[in-house]
């Protein structure tokens, strides 16, 4: 097959959604119809019965939520199908938009009864932000939840999105009867005693047929006629441009954990959503259809396997085919490096690939030269842009328990911060190490994951600091020096070396700004590594 047909077969996007809306169910179902897991395990109330094949962590286990992105790759119709699970738990927002610069496409999920959440807000405004096309599938429909029409306003006024119903909901909660499919003009019927198996459709040309009054009853078809011609007058008519520049935004009904609207959902996702797009570099757009291979790290993940040593590095291919024991550029580092077993992810199994193609997500093993952003070209010296660091919004100083450990807690920390769980930041005056994160619950993950997989033991002391703040400045600059004398307390340097102040409250901030009009301070690193 030709590098554009590997191409035109391939749809990468990610799954969005605040916890509990239901995401780690879709996923399985879609696995479902990709023939890739026989049968769903059916996740209820966070006690997993057979852990869902996305979720790998212990801890992840022991919450019920998914702290870890993983990859999830399957065929179906002819297309290759990479879902790129994000966590949608608040406390690890920045691993999911680090993870969105590797999607061309998103699915937002929301749950019928609690409508539009928070973490939901902020992930969508990042898609926005990137004009990344969205689909939204509004989950449960067997739970007792709001008006259909009441969360399609809901999702346009808080999302800011334009929406455009691709299908409807027959009834709701103990009244569900079933979906009618505007996409394919078909409704498929709700059959409660088939839960875990796909209920048939019926093709239905004409919605005045009476043959809908026999399967639903009269009340239910008349609705359902009243909404649909609703729906025509109110919303506009699917355009796939508009979808694509993220200006228009399909929606779906369903409910995953019963298998319902899931695949007319992805039957619909196949015909509209983009293959792999071209990504713009610091230097030109790269294409797909380029010879020559490129692609990022969006994602480092140590010991996939506690019994070795290792980091996987996770790559998203730009341009070209990816080979095995080929010489390729790590950018940054100037330097030639090769990969004997790279690892391509199907479902939850791994294995070794001889090429990948854009839109592929490949592992590479990583000894340690790897960071999240890192490009790697067939030689070219460009460089991806836009993985940015956000300031974190906890801080605490992290101590060391076991002082015959030093060494184990100082590469655990070093590695697990190349992963981007958290970032470290070294005060200046005294080298005490402070460990900021975007949420609480990172803490415990780290303290958890070194004890388990490096042997260290570590404890916390609480820090006020109300945020980060990336200095740039002339440090030749009188203005500078001046700027350093004073808050020499509060200066930390980064993984990266980059110089950080952190401030205790946004008055200081405030105030330093007035006092040092030329110390510039930045609330993301947009890494600058020339």
């Amino acid at each position: 097959m030709s590098l554009e047909q590997e191409i035109s077969k391939r749809k990468t996007f990610g799954i969005i959604s605040h916890p509990d809306a239901g995401k780690t169910t879709l996923t399985e179902k879609l696995l479902l119809f990709g023939g890739a897991i026989q049968e769903a395990g059916a996740v209820k109330s966070n006690k997993i019965k057979k852990g869902a094949t996305s979720d790998f962590m212990e801890i992840e286990r022991q919450r019920g939520i998914s702290v870890a992105t993983s990859v999830l790759a399957f065929e179906y119709r002819d297309h290759k199908i990479n879902i790129l699970d994000t966590p949608g738990h608040k406390d690890f927002a920045e691993d999911t938009y680090r993870t969105l610069t590797a999607v061309d496409s998103v699915i937002v999920v929301i749950d019928v009864a609690k409508g539009v959440e928070e973490q939901t807000e902020k992930l969508v405004q990042v898609c926005r932000m990137r004009n990344i096309p969205m689909i939204v599938f509004i989950n449960k429909l067997d739970r007792e939840g709001k008006d259909a029409f009441d969360l399609l306003d809901e999702v346009e006024q808080k999302l800011g999105l334009t929406v455009c119903p691709l299908s409807l909901p027959i009834g709701m909660g103990s009244d569900f009867q079933g979906i009618y499919n505007i996409w394919e003009n078909n409704i498929q019927l709700f059959l409660e005693e088939k839960k875990q198996k796909v209920g048939e459709s019926l093709k239905i040309d004409d919605i005045n047929d009476p043959q809908i009054d026999e399967l639903v009853g009269e009340k239910a078809a008349t609705t359902l006629r009243e909404e649909l011609d609703l729906i025509q007058s109110v919303y506009p008519e699917f355009n796939r441009e508009d979808y694509m520049n993220g200006d228009l935004q399909p929606v779906f009904f369903g409910s995953a954990l019963n298998n319902f609207g899931v695949r007319e959902l992805l039957n619909a996702f196949i015909d509209i959503a983009p293959m792999p797009q071209p990504k713009e570099s610091e230097t030109r757009l790269v294409k797909p259809e380029e010879q020559n291979f490129t692609g990022f790290v969006f994602k480092i993940h140590a010991n996939m396997d506690p019994k070795h040593r290792d980091r996987l590095a996770f790559v998203k291919i730009v341009s070209g085919t990816f080979k095995r024991n080929e010489n390729y550029l790590l950018v940054r580092e100037g330097k030639k490096m090769k990969f004997s077993s790279p690892n391509a992810f199907f479902a939850d199994k791994k294995e070794v690939v001889d090429e990948s193609f854009p839109g592929d997500i490949v592992g590479l093993h990583d000894t340690g030269s790897f960071r999240i952003g890192d490009t790697l070209t067939a030689g070219e010296k460009l460089s991806f842009k836009g993985i940015p660091s956000f300031s974190p919004e906890h801080f605490r100083y992290i101590n060391n328990n076991d002082p015959l450990k030093a060494k184990q807690l100082a590469k655990g920390v070093d590695q697990l911060m190349d992963e981007g769980v958290a970032q470290l930041f070294t005060l200046e005056m005294n080298n005490r190490k402070i460990i900021g994160t975007v949420g609480a619950l990172q803490y415990e993950v780290i303290q958890y994951r070194l004890e388990h997989e490096y042997g260290a033991k570590c404890s916390y002391e609480p820090i006020s600091i109300h945020k980060a703040c990336w200095v740039e400045a002339d440090e030749k600059s009188e203005e500078f020096k001046e700027f350093a004398r004073l808050k020499q307390r509060f200066l930390a340097r980064d993984k990266y070396d980059q110089l950080v102040f952190l401030a205790d409250s946004s008055f200081t901030i405030h105030m330093t700004q007035e006092k040092f009009p030329n110390v510039k301070l930045h609330f993301i690193s947009e890494f600058k590594h020339h």
